[in-house]
């Protein structure tokens, strides 16, 4: 074998297998789980390339654990006038450490394996805000995208002006139930239950009664609320949650 070749670079989970006595998938777990620092930062991709002289400083933390990746879901705050819509296969850029709310209880550190193959199962307007589903779980993509019919959306909405009683019975025809939640001189907030939402769905059926729209806000999907996430910020769904 000539010099060059000896020196050429090989993967991360090569040199950490041959390091420390592990198989190529102990290796490879342990890398994406965020245990392994190659020159003082993490590196999450076994297919990392390092050099094969030894002159990198490779350490696998003395804390780490052969844990199983699992499909995860991620609850997000959407803001309005950013895109939902169109992301399957895509993870939403809003999903960031920075981002991430206080209120997550979950544990768990935020990976890149979480957001691999995130399909946005629950998209809504681009000019909406609220709740919008994130997942890898393939029970929770057939409950929200197959099954979505059965599943009870709750939307906040912001009409311009008075919402007349003639309106109101117009709006309120199933899948749809409509109930008034707020009313100001220039605003009437309605509430809007509805199984198997679909974006613009609402907005035509305003449009239908001559409504227009000022602002519009899912607060819950299926039995999980908004609550208590901000404009932007996300949390893991926690084992015991259900759609």
């Amino acid at each position: 074998m000539t010099e060059d070749k000896k020196n050429e670079p090989i993967r991360l989970a090569k040199h950490l297998a041959s390091a420390h006595n592990l198989s190529r998938a102990q290796a490879e777990q342990y890398i994406e789980g965020g245990y392994v620092r190659v020159n003082g930062v993490v590196i999450e991709t076994p297919q990392h390339r390092v050099k094969a002289d030894g002159s990198e400083r490779i350490e696998l933390d003395s804390q780490a654990k052969l844990i199983p990746s699992v499909p995860m879901t991620i609850l997000w705050h959407k803001p309005s006038g950013t895109l939902s819509e169109g992301m399957s296969g895509k993870v939403c850029e809003g999903i960031t450490l920075a981002s991430r709310a206080s209120i997550d209880r979950s544990g768990i550190r935020l990976l890149q394996r979480h957001l691999k193959e995130q399909i946005c199962v629950t998209p809504l307007e681009t000019g909406a805000s609220g709740l919008v589903v994130f997942t890898q779980d393939f029970p929770i993509k057939r409950k929200l995208i197959q099954d979505g019919a059965l599943v009870e959306n709750e939307v906040i909405v912001d009409i311009a002006g008075e919402v007349s009683e003639q309106q109101l019975r117009g709006l309120s025809r199933p899948p749809m139930k409509v109930a008034i939640s707020k009313q100001t001189e220039k605003i009437t907030g309605l509430r809007f239950a509805i199984k198997g939402y679909a974006p613009g769905s609402i907005a035509a059926q305003c449009q239908h009664v001559g409504l227009a729209i000022e602002a519009m806000k899912r607060i819950r999907v299926g039995r999980i609320p908004l609550a208590g996430l901000e404009v932007g910020q996300w949390r893991f769904l926690m084992g015991y949650e259900r759609f």
